[in-house]
């Protein structure tokens, strides 16, 4: 598999992932903090959004780190969703990336990988936990990056 495919579908599988963990939550997620100086799963949506706003600037050639103030809970899943399909379109063209993508997947997309196993787990410790799955059976697709994915098969979820 290419270099820019294999990104684009992990950024698929990241989509997949990260839509699961901010489905069917209550509003009070949102502002949930396991510790005094925790980030909230607000907090670090906004922060995966800011990953994927960076990334598409280094696919640019430019680089520019821009940290948002967080919106509500619905605008924040809906921004990194945006950001992350504006970087997947821009692997798609078929232009040479203007960087590293090694970097990017080390950086950017390792780090939004990493916060979405936190708002798993901040899901579980305020009473609201997802159920696991075999991902490997996961309906994942290159390009698939929105937040609308397809519901995972009962039969491989689990408690």
């Amino acid at each position: 598999m290419p270099e820019i495919e294999f990104i684009r579908h992990a950024v698929a599988t990241l989509a997949y992932r990260a839509a699961k963990t901010m489905r069917g939550v209550p509003e009070s997620f949102a502002s949930f903090k396991a510790g005094p100086t925790s980030r909230t799963p607000l907090e670090i949506v906004a922060h995966m959004g800011d990953l994927f706003d960076w990334a598409v600037t280094q696919v640019q050639g430019t680089s520019k780190w821009n940290k948002s103030e967080p919106q509500t809970w619905p605008k924040e899943c809906d921004r990194f969703f945006a950001a992350l399909k504006k970087f997947d379109d821009a692997l798609a063209t078929g232009d040479p990336p203007r960087c590293d993508l090694s970097k990017i997947f080390q950086a950017p997309i390792a780090d939004a990988f990493t916060h979405t196993g936190q708002l798993a787990m901040l899901r579980r410790l305020s009473g609201n936990p997802m159920k696991g799955e075999s991902y490997i059976r996961a309906d994942i697709a290159t390009g698939k990056v929105g937040f609308e994915q397809t519901p995972p098969n009962p039969k491989y979820e689990f408690d």
